[in-house]
């Protein structure tokens, strides 16, 4: 069985959200929340963004270490030497840090680039003997296949870095798109663990962060319901749970699906406070109302979808096996002879009002049938 670790962003891409801030209470509740679900890293913030910003995530990283949490605490910041002194004075053992390779550089430009990282490298290693590094480079799918490759040979020949972070940044890759780029990092890597980040401007964030595990890919980064930037990354549950569903498994209690809607519920209500719009809808995957429902006969029939807790809407779509469940569900009683008189009327009064029929008039038509 393969394994690949998990890295909660939902903290820091969180923030990047429309503006939403977490208080230190809040921060500490999503912590438990992530160290009680089995998450590997939680990338707390971003401390060169303030110093409040670096005190959260000394707070956050102290009591871990204090309550003996399984989980590590990371955060992230710029490659270069003002922002890596300011995560080591946070007393994280994991940095991360993130570098732009501008699409339109050539290959010297781009080693050179990543020739400035040695002295930031140098000063966390020796600062910091036990840090775990990452560096995320900006952007996967605007870079040219030769110009990253090329930096990954790099990094990997001077062996600066623990983990390469490939984020799709502007969120315009497709899943075959990104399993070849990850395909090809991770034969070039060497001992460096490869992470996938995707975001979610044409809504592939998900699946693409599937599709760079199933290629090999030995970290995932993602959040409750896929918050971030823009229109954020991959969600932490989904992406988790297809591929536990393949055999692919890290630490995070897919099958805590309480909890999980308690971390999400806990997220939704923040973002819902501050943005006055919350993150879960009628069709968000598992956690939205509509995927209880069910209206046509055949989908009905044997429950396809996710959820246990079907609800069922009839109109002019019913059938007798539909209708009869749907009496069943709201304890309306019946005569069994009597079913398909009911389901003609119900069809015949959807059409006529041109909407769905209520179970109250379902429940009036039922009696006035007897």
């Amino acid at each position: 069985m393969r394994q690949f670790s998990l890295i909660d962003q939902t903290l820091r891409e969180g923030m990047q959200y429309q503006g939403v801030v977490f208080s230190y209470d809040q921060r500490m509740k999503i912590l438990a929340f992530q160290e009680a679900l089995g998450v590997d890293i939680c990338q707390a913030g971003y401390p060169s963004a303030h110093p409040q910003e670096a005190a959260m995530v000394k707070a956050l990283a102290d009591h871990a270490r204090h309550r003996g949490f399984r989980i590590r605490v990371a955060a992230l910041g710029r490659a270069f030497l003002p922002d890596a002194k300011i995560l080591v004075d946070t007393g994280i053992n994991d940095i991360h840090f993130h570098l732009h390779l501008p699409s339109h550089s050539t290959v010297r430009e781009s080693e050179n680039t990543l020739s400035e990282l040695i002295p930031v490298i140098a000063f966390v290693r020796n600062a910091r003997p036990d840090a775990v590094i990452s560096l995320a480079v900006l952007d996967m799918g605007k870079t040219p296949p030769d110009q990253l490759n090329t930096g990954i040979r790099f990094l990997c020949q001077n062996q600066m870095i623990d983990i390469l972070s490939l984020p799709d940044t502007s969120g315009i890759m497709a899943p075959n798109q990104v399993a070849d780029r990850i395909r090809d990092a991770v034969a070039l890597a060497g001992d460096m663990a490869v992470s996938i980040h995707c975001h979610n401007d044409l809504g592939m964030a998900s699946a693409n962060s599937v599709m760079g595990i199933l290629a090999g890919a030995h970290m995932l980064e993602a959040s409750v319901s896929g918050i971030g930037e823009r229109n954020g990354i991959g969600d932490l549950y989904l992406t988790s749970r297809i591929l536990a569903d393949q055999d692919i498994r890290c630490g995070f209690a897919c099958d805590n699906l309480d909890l999980i809607r308690e971390y999400y519920l806990f997220v939704d209500d923040i973002v819902k406070e501050q943005t006055g719009q919350g993150l879960i809808h009628a069709t968000t995957p598992m956690f939205g109302q509509a995927v209880h429902t069910h209206v046509a006969g055949t989908h009905a029939a044997s429950l396809f979808g996710t959820s246990t807790t079907p609800d069922f809407h009839l109109n002019l779509l019913c059938g007798n096996h539909l209708v009869k469940k749907y009496l069943r569900f709201h304890h309306i009683d019946f005569h069994s002879d009597r079913l398909p008189a009911i389901t003609a009327a119900i069809k015949e009064m959807s059409v006529q009002k041109n909407r769905r029929v209520t179970p109250a008039e379902v429940k009036k038509m039922v009696h006035s049938s007897e």
